[in-house]
């Protein structure tokens, strides 16, 4: 399992990519970060709706109320073209990142 605290500042990144090809929901998004790493990193509940408010307050998101089978009323989130350069702003910061990081581990 990987530390929340060392994937923290990478919590937005990680939402908004989920998010690039299409709207998702709360449970979706949790389970599709649990899925792509492979079990390594689950992201907590308040963690996930928290990064929706700040992103959507930034801007970099916008929700909606979206029905399913069965009635129930579930709230989705999509990328706001401002999300979209974000997400590219922060994927560049990145790879900055990792390759200063590199530096310093054998």
């Amino acid at each position: 399992m990987i530390s929340s605290d060392v994937i923290r500042g990478y919590t937005d990144i990680i939402i908004l990519y989920l998010l690039m090809d299409e709207p998702g929901y709360g449970y979706e998004i949790s389970r599709k970060i649990t899925d792509r790493s492979q079990g390594l990193y689950t992201m907590k509940e308040t963690t996930l709706y928290s990064a929706f408010n700040r992103l959507e307050s930034n801007g970099y998101l916008r929700s909606f109320s979206g029905t399913e089978t069965g009635g129930k009323t579930r709230t989705y989130y999509e990328l706001t073209p401002q999300g979209r350069i974000h997400y590219q702003l922060k994927k560049d910061e990145w790879i900055v990142t990792k390759k200063v990081v590199d530096q310093f581990i054998k």
